[in-house]
């Protein structure tokens, strides 16, 4: 693993935004001058797992212009969305970030909505979920296969864990760095999309203030999709499993911190 940024002395940022990238040569250029171009100041730290299709070759091309603001991980290969996020995490902490922000590079989640989760964080939300089902059904050209998926897979983490969120498999959220210094982060067990259920029900029973932000979700136009069958399973039997663990676990109360 290797980090292609500047040694960083201070930076006039609070809010960062992860970005884990695998092939997304066709986004990535766009993705990161949408951020920059916010009235709210957000630097980027993009975590590329090898790209075989020179997605960290653009990014690096990109660092000069956005010295100090942009920033780079790259990885010997594809170690899953989980680790990504974990290793961002734990440089974001690092650096003093106060608002770390995770998103996908393909636009799926509108960059304009990140000031709205920051701003429901700075408002009193340990975690700021951007819920595609908060007030209904809010995803634009899915299959419906995939919708009813995706909406149902969230009912059932709610009735299985009893966690009041409805859109846990959301990849578009905002923590407080509060959160990312008190969760175990090395004991994060799940690689794939299950490592968002994982985050937010972990937050949940350590007592953090969790909030949902309706956001509309929009399907990649370019590149190609991560998903798989696989994923799906790890996430449905992964939510027993939390379930099952936590009732010999003991956490700390951080809700009146």
């Amino acid at each position: 693993m290797t980090d292609t940024s500047p040694a960083i002395i201070g930076h006039s940022a609070d809010s960062l935004v992860i970005i884990p990238t695998y092939n997304e040569k066709e986004n990535i250029e766009a993705i990161i001058a949408a951020v920059f171009d916010l009235p709210q100041i957000f630097d980027i730290l993009i975590i590329d797992d090898n790209s075989p299709d020179g997605t960290a070759g653009i990014v690096r091309d990109m660092m000069t212009k956005y010295q100090g603001r942009l920033h780079m991980i790259e990885r010997k290969g594809k170690l899953g969305l989980g680790t990504a996020y974990i290793t961002g995490f734990k440089w974001a902490v690092e650096h003093g970030y106060e608002y770390i922000c995770e998103m996908d590079a393909d636009f799926s989640h509108a960059p304009t909505d990140l000031p709205k989760l920051r701003q429901a964080c700075v408002d009193g939300a340990d975690v700021a979920i951007g819920s595609r089902y908060l007030t209904g059904v809010n995803v634009v050209n899915w299959p419906m296969g995939r919708v009813l998926m995706s909406y149902y897979a969230s009912v059932y983490v709610r009735i299985v864990t009893g966690m009041p969120v409805h859109d846990s498999t959301a990849g578009f959220v905002c923590y407080r760095s509060r959160v990312l210094r008190a969760l175990p982060l090395d004991k994060i067990r799940f690689k794939g999309y299950a490592f968002q259920i994982e985050m937010k029900y972990l937050a949940h029973k350590y007592g953090f203030r969790i909030t949902e932000v309706p956001i509309v979700f929009v399907n990649r136009v370019l590149g190609t999709s991560k998903m798989s069958s696989g994923i799906f399973s790890e996430g449905f039997f992964g939510v027993m499993r939390l379930k099952l663990s936590s009732i010999f676990t003991k956490y700390p109360d951080y809700s009146r911190q």
